[in-house]
């Protein structure tokens, strides 16, 4: 898959794919049908036109976290549901400011060639979020491209959403957000340093960063884990903590992951950790020696859990 980080200046071969156009917060199975008509609508390469920032990260700046993904992540997905060309475009005054015309001329016709352009059928663009899709049908007619429109799609009554999957994991229900996601819901990102305590008691951890992210719940996880770089690319199982680790003080949300059967260096390389099961919540214990205790059955919890994933 060939990545995109703006709409000027793109070589031929990236140009006149049809693509699905939105957010993709997720890539849950709501996604997955606007991606698949976009597949389906003509005999062009499969492409995904989304924005970085998130446009509500871009107008509410101080708004608590609120992405199930961070761009990485949703890359990695599409790129494993077949997507060619990934276009990424930079979320800013400039293309903020663009009205409903000016987008799709500039940016979809102009910037990309596109052929096909699929988006739901709540799909809002340009400046004030001013067009709807009957706005993007006629521009297509005007300027050359198709354009089809997906109704939303869910189950049991219940559209796919975003919302209700990050509703899901602050409850800790990881198997009701793989339902609507289609796929586990991961954590994707570099491992960093932090305090090794975790080696130190004989648990050693690879840390990673929640920063942009929505919160799971926070608490004890069994997981799945992908070393995706590096010389130790591998899947493996693991058990994971994800929290402000209270028997340290109170510090900023992180996901500490142990990997099973494994030793070796991931400093620096970029995992992606899926939350199988909620185990329990975040404690603070009396001693180290309780905390090593409940970590060493929650290690045997999660590879239960996971033998059966």
């Amino acid at each position: 898959m060939q990545i995109h980080r703006d709409w000027k200046g793109l070589p031929a071969s990236a140009r006149g794919a049809s693509v699905a156009m939105g957010n993709f917060d997720g890539v849950h199975r709501g996604h997955r049908t606007v991606i698949d008509a976009a597949r389906s609508s003509c005999d062009a390469p499969l492409g995904i036109v989304t924005f970085e920032p998130h446009p509500r990260e871009f107008f509410a700046p101080d708004a608590p976290p609120f992405r199930l993904m961070n761009s990485e992540a949703r890359a990695n997905r599409l790129s494993r549901l077949g997507v060619e060309q990934l276009y990424e475009l930079p979320f800013g005054p400039a293309l903020a400011g663009l009205s409903p015309e000016a987008f799709a001329r500039e940016v979809l016709v102009e910037g990309l060639g596109v052929r096909h352009v699929t988006v739901g059928q709540d799909f809002c663009f340009g400046n004030r979020r001013s067009g709807d899709v009957q706005d993007l049908a006629r521009l297509g007619r005007e300027m050359g491209f198709g354009v089809t429109a997906v109704p939303l799609a869910g189950v049991g009554g219940q559209e796919y959403s975003s919302t209700a999957i990050r509703e899901a994991l602050s409850e800790g229900r990881t198997r009701d957000a793989e339902r609507m996601l289609g796929h586990w819901h991961r954590i994707e990102g570099e491992v960093v340093h932090g305090e090794k305590r975790g080696r130190d008691l004989g648990w050693p951890t690879a840390n990673m960063r929640m920063e942009g992210l929505h919160l799971p719940r926070l608490g004890v996880y069994a997981v799945l884990v992908d070393v995706l770089t590096g010389p130790d690319r591998l899947s493996c199982l693991g058990v994971a903590s994800l929290g402000v680790r209270p028997m340290f003080g109170r510090n900023a949300p992180n996901l500490e992951v142990h990997l099973f059967d494994f030793s070796g260096d991931l400093y620096g390389q970029h995992l992606s950790v899926a939350l199988v099961e909620f185990l329990r919540d975040e404690a603070k214990f009396d001693s180290i020696g309780a905390l090593v205790d409940q970590i060493g059955r929650d290690a045997d919890e999660a590879r239960a859990v996971l033998a059966g994933a």
